[in-house]
């Protein structure tokens, strides 16, 4: 009887003790999740904001640009409450335990495979931009004001999507990376056509198109531009257009006049013999050109006659100097200009073979 009454009390307390777990769990969960056995008179504190119209604001994302400048992820989920008697005693199942670093990286990693971001809210329908935005422990991405206002109406937390309940969200900034980069690829755009325009249009008016009737309106194109020119120009200051075309006139004289004074004319026969007298002053008798001799100005006597017919001919200058007939030549055929001068004094001559 003893061992009875022992099995019944202890099967008594058992069912007391699961009774008033059960009881904890669903106060605790259920009814008033904010109440505890512990503390009965723990009120509720809500984070109410001080401004009263601060919950209709919708958040851009612009503040935190402002404030922080960087783009840092991080969990909107608080820590999870501690567990019930119930869940010790395992009698109801526990929650899941919250997602580590490398789970939501695989998280995401699905998410931009399937790109939610590049897609506008389901909620909404809107393109994210720069508003905040939440990635789902589904892979699913929102709004996060949209998901707030979704979870407010409905009255549960569960994914508009998969309808996944107790998820966890965590803030991400991948479609306002997107945004910029599309911003900045639409201005790079907008400039490169900008550039190949102008590029363009100075080409038009520079280059001579292949096409003949192209050709021809291209060079209308110039013959009226000139013309234009020229009529605003006569028209706003005649006295100044003719005083242009003197000095220039002027100028032409001036370059004729000096030509004229460089030409020499044509030595006589008397010259020729003061020039040949001045060589046989000097002296030198090798060729500047190709440093062999030359053969004399003196007569030479009959015995001479047949070697000094095997040399080379002699050209005299006016201007004094000897050169070989062949290298002299070849000089004025390497020349650049249509009448060389001297090799030696760079000055005009006339030449005479001797």
């Amino acid at each position: 009887m003893a061992m009875r009454k022992s099995s019944k009390s202890k099967t008594s307390n058992n069912l007391v003790i699961t009774s008033v777990a059960f009881q904890d769990h669903i106060t605790r969960t259920l009814l008033h999740p904010n109440f505890s056995f512990s503390d009965p008179l723990l009120r509720c504190k809500r984070n109410t904001p001080k401004n009263p119209h601060a919950r209709g604001r919708v958040e851009n994302g612009l503040q935190q640009r402002q404030d922080g400048g960087n783009e840092r992820e991080y969990v909107l989920d608080p820590a999870p409450p501690p567990l019930t008697l119930a869940q010790k005693m395992g009698l109801v199942a526990s929650p899941a335990e919250r997602l580590t670093e490398d789970e939501w990286m695989q998280v995401k990693a699905r998410s931009v495979q399937q790109g939610e971001s590049a897609q506008p809210c389901a909620i909404c329908r809107e393109e994210f931009r720069l508003q905040p935005q939440v990635l789902l422990s589904c892979s699913h991405v929102f709004h996060r004001a949209c998901l707030r206002a979704f979870e407010r109406f409905s009255g549960r937390k569960c994914c508009p999507m998969c309808r996944r309940e107790q998820y966890e969200t965590r803030v991400i900034h991948d479609a306002a990376r997107l945004f910029r980069h599309q911003c900045a690829t639409r201005i790079q755009a907008c400039w490169r056509g900008y550039v190949a325009r102008r590029w363009y249009r100075h080409m038009r008016k520079t280059v001579c198109p292949k096409d003949k009737d192209l050709r021809r309106k291209f060079f209308e194109a110039k013959l009226q531009e000139l013309n234009d020119s020229f009529v605003r120009y006569c028209h706003t200051d005649t006295e100044a257009f003719l005083s242009d075309i003197d000095r220039s006139l002027s100028s032409s004289r001036r370059v004729f006049e000096q030509l004229e004074r460089k030409s020499i004319s044509e030595p006589q026969e008397n010259d020729w013999d003061r020039i040949q007298s001045q060589v046989i002053q000097r002296g030198v008798w090798d060729c500047p050109i190709c440093l062999t001799a030359l053969c004399s100005l003196d007569i030479p006597t009959e015995a001479d006659r047949s070697s000094h017919q095997q040399r080379r001919r002699t050209v005299l200058l006016s201007c004094s100097h000897l050169f070989h007939q062949l290298c002299l030549e070849a000089f004025e055929s390497f020349a650049a200009d249509s009448r060389p001068s001297c090799p030696l004094c760079r000055s005009a001559y006339h030449k005479k073979l001797i």
